[in-house]
C-alpha cells in the first residue's frame, strides 16, 4: 500500500491547526499578524505549535485547558513551527532571552517576553502539570476574568 508523505502531513497539520483554533487560539501565518499581534496592549499567550507527539499529547490539550481559570490571559495566538516558518520566526523574536523551542507557550505584556514554557518544560510531563506551569505564570501575570 502506497501513502503519499505529503498528503498524510497535511491532514496531520490540518488537524493540529484545528484543534488549537477551536480551544481559542488566533493562527498568525504572516509575520505582519504576528507584529500587530504581539503589540496588543495586556497579556498575549503564544502557542508555539508542532506535529510532534508532545505537541498533539500534552501542549495543545494543556493550552485548550488551562485557559479555564480564574486568572487568564487577555490575547490567545499561536504559530506553526515547520508550517508557517515566517511567522515562527518573527514571534521568537520576541522572545529575547529563550532559545528556539517547539511546542512551547510564550507569555508577552505590551508586547516584551514575561516568562516561557519550553519544550522541555512539556516534553515528559503530562498535560496537567503543563496547565499548573501556565497557570502559575497566569496568576503571576495576568488579570482575573
Amino acid at each position: 500500500m502506497y501513502m503519499d508523505f505529503n498528503i498524510y502531513m497535511n491532514d496531520v497539520v490540518s488537524q493540529a491547526r484545528d484543534e488549537i483554533s477551536k480551544a481559542g487560539y488566533e493562527q498568525l501565518t504572516t509575520p505582519e499578524e504576528v507584529d500587530q499581534a504581539l503589540n496588543q496592549k495586556g497579556t498575549t499567550l503564544v502557542m508555539i505549535n508542532s506535529v510532534c507527539g508532545c505537541a498533539g499529547g500534552i501542549a495543545r490539550p494543556a493550552a485548550s485547558h488551562a485557559i479555564h481559570y480564574d486568572k487568564r490571559p487577555d490575547h490567545l495566538v499561536t504559530v506553526f513551527a515547520g508550517q508557517d516558518r515566517d511567522a515562527t520566526n518573527r514571534a521568537r523574536e520576541y522572545f529575547e532571552g529563550y532559545p528556539p523551542s517547539s511546542p512551547s507557550f510564550a507569555l508577552l505584556k505590551d508586547g516584551k517576553i514575561q516568562t516561557m514554557v519550553e519544550r522541555h518544560d512539556i516534553e515528559g510531563f503530562d498535560p496537567m502539570q503543563v496547565i499548573g506551569k501556565l497557570q502559575k505564570s497566569f496568576d503571576e501575570y495576568c488579570e482575573e476574568v
